[in-house]
C-alpha cells in the first residue's frame, strides 16, 4: 500500500506539476529504544497494537495462501534468521549491491586544507573591467526604473574608473568574475534580488511589461548557473535547505541572505546543529555563506544586529569563518576566496547598511585587481603601544 501510494503520488506530480501530501497512518510497535516500554504510559493503545499481526506474519501468510511457501519453510526461515543474528553473521548478503554513483559528489579536492590555504582572488585589470561592463548591459527593450537606471549608470562609470567602487558594485563584480571563471553562484533569501537596502538590484524589472532581466545570467555563453531565489518567510526552512544544498555543491558559491541579520535567530537550530557543528559531528564539509545585513550596527531592538556575540560563542577549532568586511574590496576578495580556495567551511558575514553608500567606504579597481582579503586592516593613524 505504501509503495503504491508513493508511486501514484510521483506519477501525479510528474503529470500535473502539482504538490502531493501523503497522509501515512502508522504506529510504532516497539518502544523508542530497547529499554523503553510504551505500555507504561499508553496501556490501552498497546493492547490493541500487540493484538495486530506483524508485517512479516502477514506477508508469510499471504505467500502460504498463494502456494508459494509452506508454513514449515516460513518458520524455518525465521528460526535460521534469528540464529544467524545470534552468531553475529550478516543476514542480507543477497540485498547488498553497489550504489548508484551517478549523483555522487567528489569531495577529494576539498579535504585536508588548513585555515591558511591561500587563494588568488585578484584578476587582470582589463578582464575585471570587461566583466564590470558586461554585468551592466541591459537589453534595449527593458525599460528600467529611474533609480535603478542611476545605479547601473554609476556602475558603468565605476567600470571605467570615473567613480570609486561602492559596496554593491564590488559584491556584484565578485559574482560576475566567479561566473566567468567557471564557478556557479546561488543566492537565496527573502529579498536577494534587490537587496534589503536596495544596493544589489541583480534583477532588473521592466517598467513596460513587468518582465525581469538578470544581467549576471548573461556573462558569457555556456556559463555556470547564476540562480537567484526570493524565498518565503521561513528562515529555518530556507537556511536548512541551503545548508543541505551546499553540502552537495562544493564547486560553487552558495549564499543565504537574511532580510535582516536579526532574523537569523529564526533559524538558530539549523545554525547550532548543522552549520557550526556538522563537520565535527559527521565529518560533513560545507562552504555555505550567510550574509546578515545590519550585522553589527546595533541601533536598537530588532532590525539592527545579527548578534555577532552569538556567532563568536559558537566558534571553536576553526569550525566557521566570521567576517566584518568594511570596504568594497574586502567583500570582493572575501566572496571570491570562499569559492576559489579549496577549504570548505561556513562563512558568516556581518554585512552593513551604513557602509553601502558611505563616501569613505569605497575602493578602486586596482584594489580589486591586485589585492587580497585582509584578515585585519591595520589603522595607520594609531601608534603602536
Amino acid at each position: 500500500a505504501v509503495l503504491f501510494i508513493a508511486q501514484l503520488a510521483m506519477d501525479y506530480r510528474y503529470e500535473f506539476k502539482k504538490d502531493v501530501v501523503i497522509d501515512l497512518v502508522c504506529y510504532r510497535r516497539r518502544g523508542h529504544n530497547e529499554t523503553d516500554e510504551p505500555s507504561a504510559t499508553q496501556p490501552l493503545m498497546y493492547q490493541v497494537i500487540r493484538a495486530q499481526k506483524t508485517t512479516r506474519t502477514l506477508y508469510a501468510e499471504k505467500l502460504v495462501a498463494a502456494g508459494l511457501l509452506t508454513q514449515a519453510t516460513a518458520d524455518d526461515m525465521t528460526t535460521n534468521y534469528r540464529a544467524a543474528l545470534d552468531r553475529g553473521e550478516h543476514v542480507a548478503h543477497g540485498l547488498v549491491s553497489e550504489p548508484d554513483r551517478s549523483l555522487f559528489v567528489d569531495w577529494s579536492p576539498y579535504i585536508g586544507h588548513d585555515w591558511l590555504t591561500p587563494a588568488n582572488t585578484g584578476l587582470d585589470l582589463k578582464a575585471l573591467q570587461a566583466a564590470a561592463y558586461k554585468m551592466c548591459e541591459i537589453p534595449d527593450g527593458v525599460v528600467v526604473q529611474k533609480q535603478v537606471e542611476k545605479i547601473y549608470e554609476d556602475r558603468r562609470k565605476m567600470a571605467g574608473g570615473a567613480l570609486a567602487l561602492n559596496w554593491g558594485m564590488a559584491e556584484t563584480l565578485a559574482y560576475a568574475t566567479l561566473l566567468e571563471q567557471g564557478y556557479s553562484v546561488r543566492m537565496t533569501g527573502q529579498d536577494v534580488g534587490r537587496g534589503t537596502f536596495s544596493h544589489r538590484h541583480a534583477v532588473v524589472h521592466s517598467q513596460k511589461d513587468g518582465k525581469s532581466f538578470t544581467p549576471l545570467q548573461h556573462m558569457k555563453a555556456n556559463q555556470p548557473a547564476f540562480d537567484l531565489y526570493d524565498s518565503y518567510l521561513s528562515e529555518e526552512a530556507v537556511l536548512a535547505f541551503e545548508y543541505g544544498y551546499a553540502t552537495t555543491a562544493p564547486g560553487g558559491l552558495v549564499i543565504w541572505e537574511a532580510q535582516f541579520g536579526d532574523f537569523a535567530n529564526g533559524a538558530q537550530v539549523v545554525i547550532d546543529q548543522f552549520i557550526t557543528s556538522g563537520e565535527h559531528k559527521w565529518g560533513r564539509l560545507c562552504g555555505l555563506t550567510m550574509l546578515l545585513p545590519h550585522g553589527y550596527e546595533g541601533q536598537g531592538p530588532e532590525h539592527s544586529s545579527a548578534r555577532l556575540e552569538r556567532f563568536m560563542q559558537l566558534c571553536a577549532e576553526h569550525n566557521i569563518q566570521v567576517c566584518i568586511p568594511t570596504t568594497p574590496a574586502q567583500v570582493f576578495h572575501m566572496l571570491r576566496r570562499q569559492a576559489i580556495r579549496p577549504m570548505r567551511r561556513p562563512l558568516i558575514v556581518m554585512s552593513p547598511k551604513s557602509l553601502l553608500r558611505h563616501k569613505l567606504a569605497t575602493s578602486t579597481l586596482e584594489e580589486l585587481s591586485q589585492g587580497h582579503f585582509q584578515n585585519v586592516i591595520d589603522d595607520n593613524g594609531v601608534e603602536a603601544d
